[in-house]
């Protein structure tokens, strides 16, 4: 039974976890910045590195004492190579390396993006290739048909701003504190989402991609205006996201018949209210609807040594030497779409 050290420290957690070949997560570890960056209210990258610097030995030795393994008893190590905070990828990568060398042991180094692709393989043996993902985050936006451990095809992305960064900036505009996702969500469950008229990028249009910087800019001229209270706006915020996730998915769904289900992965795929529109979606479209376990849509170490297993199962070989890289699209052959500061 192969069993793989993972490692994650592309953003703000720093995470460790033991994974089997049979799905199983022996043990696991998660540590936020959340105290170290809300006063902030944002993730400040220097501070995120010198904290996975300062954690993620112990985390490693942690994870090994509860299992009462030793790394002679690891197959492979996988830490995340990117994208993301290139500090805090260099981070985990450069422990990765020195952990495998140490043990003679095979180093992989994981696409973050992979990881949440793969992630609901983990919990869900029968999910078959291909199927759609809606991969949904604070850095990342995209539509992507999952075809096979390796092989992905971007149908849609964003052409500015990630929702999850969105999520963030309106959290900032209106006071709620970091993180953004979460606060948002809390104050919408106390708003009306008709209250405040936003507008839907894109939403009707042809064109199969996001943007969400608009929709950010009318949510700032909301509160200024002083005509509605914080719960409102954040209830009528995320009622615009979530329409907007929803309408672009439905055009991918039409774009790729052959996939098997509609799959949600990402931080902002912890949302509620994101959740119950795309099963709406999916059960539209007879489509079997999947997201993972909230503790899996977050950042963490148990998909990134699921990524690796996923891997090693279909004969792959890890990079020699992978490097630590703060943008690595999934599909490097996917064709640039207008718009500055696009997430690939």
């Amino acid at each position: 039974m192969t069993l793989v050290l993972g490692i994650e420290s592309s953003c703000d957690e720093t995470a460790v976890a033991l994974v089997t070949a049979d799905r199983r997560v022996l043990a696991e570890r998660i540590a936020s910045q959340e105290a170290e960056h809300r006063p902030f209210g944002g993730v400040v990258p220097e501070l995120a590195a010198r904290a996975h610097a300062e954690r993620i030995a112990p985390m490693v030795e942690a994870v090994l004492a509860e299992t009462g393994l030793s790394l002679n008893d690891v197959d492979a190590i996988a830490a995340t190579a990117g994208p993301g905070l290139v500090g805090g990828v260099m981070v985990g990568l450069v422990t990765g390396k020195a952990l495998a060398f140490a043990a003679g042991k095979p180093l992989w180094g994981i696409n973050h993006l992979e990881g949440h692709a793969l992630s609901p393989r983990l919990v869900d043996p029968d999910l078959a290739f291909p199927y759609l993902l809606l991969l949904v985050s604070g850095g990342h936006c995209q539509l992507i048909a999952v075809e096979g451990v390796g092989r992905y095809r971007r149908l849609a992305t964003t052409i500015d701003d990630a929702a999850g960064e969105a999520f963030d900036k309106v959290a900032k505009m209106l006071g709620l504190g970091f993180p953004g996702g979460p606060a948002v969500e809390n104050a919408a469950q106390h708003g009306d989402p008709k209250a405040v008229p936003l507008p839907r990028p894109l939403v009707g249009s042809g064109e199969p991609h996001f943007s969400f910087a608009g929709l950010k800019t009318a949510v700032l001229r909301a509160v200024q205006s002083g005509l509605h209270g914080p719960a409102d706006i954040a209830a009528s915020f995320q009622a615009a996201v979530t329409d907007c996730l929803a309408d672009r998915t439905r055009l991918a769904i039409r774009a790729m018949p052959e996939a098997t289900a509609l799959v949600v992965a990402g931080g902002v795929a912890a949302n509620g209210a994101v959740r119950a529109a795309l099963k709406q979606v999916a059960s539209a479209h007879a489509l079997p609807f999947l997201a993972p376990p909230l503790r899996l849509c977050t950042d963490n170490a148990a998909m990134i040594a699921w990524a690796a297993q996923e891997r090693i199962a279909a004969g792959l070989s890890p990079e020699p030497d992978p490097q630590a890289r703060p943008r690595w699209p999934l599909d490097p052959a996917a064709e640039a779409v207008r718009g500055a500061g696009v997430k690939a």
